[in-house]
């Protein structure tokens, strides 16, 4: 078997419904596995199933009732990841209770809740398995206005290699992508600012925006036997920006 091949396995995927989550399940398809498809919109998930093929599953990652029904009525589940995610952007001292809790409760309790369960379930089969997280650019470095949501995905990270030492005896391998700046139609407004676009580019060697596809085949790495060896990672998909950053110079001598 290929080490890259994801024949004869099933992958849950949450946030299915769009962007990166789509990218990674319809990557995880390509590759041979059994997806299912998970998001809060029975809707675009069944637009998206008749697309690429796989089994739908309502899912709110925000509803811990909803996330237990998930968890029972999926079966068995060889690959977990961790997709869904939300941010609001505002000031650290203007966040509201409501705001605080929903961004939590999104990206990292109901994240953990999810795992939790299905983790359980890989180790009660003992067939091992394999978890991706979904962290951020913020998983890394600190950025304006995105206090609670960089609380979140700084906290992915650091599960994920909790989770790397704890489940290794159980042949889980647990791993986490923060992709830097990925165009989707959540941010794709925000990226028309020539500011924006012209911060970018003095921070990052690779002179564009990411897009979901970008993402997705490091996802099928680490769900197949050719990333085995490799757990409590977390690897940026940034185009350099976390490792590299540009300046006028243009040869050695100016």
């Amino acid at each position: 078997m290929s080490p890259f091949s994801l024949a004869g396995k099933t992958a849950l995927v949450t946030g299915a419904s769009r962007g990166i989550g789509l990218a990674i399940a319809r990557s995880m398809r390509e590759a041979g596995a059994e997806v299912i498809l998970a998001a809060r919109s029975k809707e675009k998930l069944e637009a998206a199933a008749a697309e690429i093929g796989g089994r739908v599953l309502e899912l709110d990652i925000a509803d811990p009732e909803s996330i237990v029904r998930a968890a029972a009525e999926v079966g068995e589940v060889d690959i977990l990841a961790n997709v869904a995610g939300m941010n609001i952007r505002g000031r650290a001292e203007d966040y509201t209770q409501d705001q605080y809790n929903r961004i939590m409760q999104t990206n990292l309790h109901g994240l953990f809740q999810l795992t939790q369960l299905i983790g359980k379930k890989m180790i009660t089969r003992g067939a091992g398995g394999k978890i991706i997280n979904i962290g951020s650019f913020t998983t890394f470095t600190g950025l304006p206005y995105v206090s609670v949501y960089a609380m979140t995905k700084g906290a992915v990270g650091q599960l994920t290699k909790v989770l790397a030492a704890e489940w290794a005896c159980h042949n889980i391998q647990v791993n986490c992508i923060a992709p830097g700046f990925i165009l989707t139609d959540l941010n794709r407004a925000m990226w028309q600012s020539e500011a924006m676009d012209g911060w970018r580019k003095g921070i990052q060697a690779i002179d564009r925006l990411g897009c979901p596809e970008d993402i997705s085949p490091l996802a099928v790495f680490l769900a197949a036997p050719g990333s085995d060896y490799i757990t409590g990672q977390v690897i940026a998909v940034d185009g350099g920006a976390t490792t590299t950053a540009k300046w006028p110079v243009t040869t050695p001598n100016t």
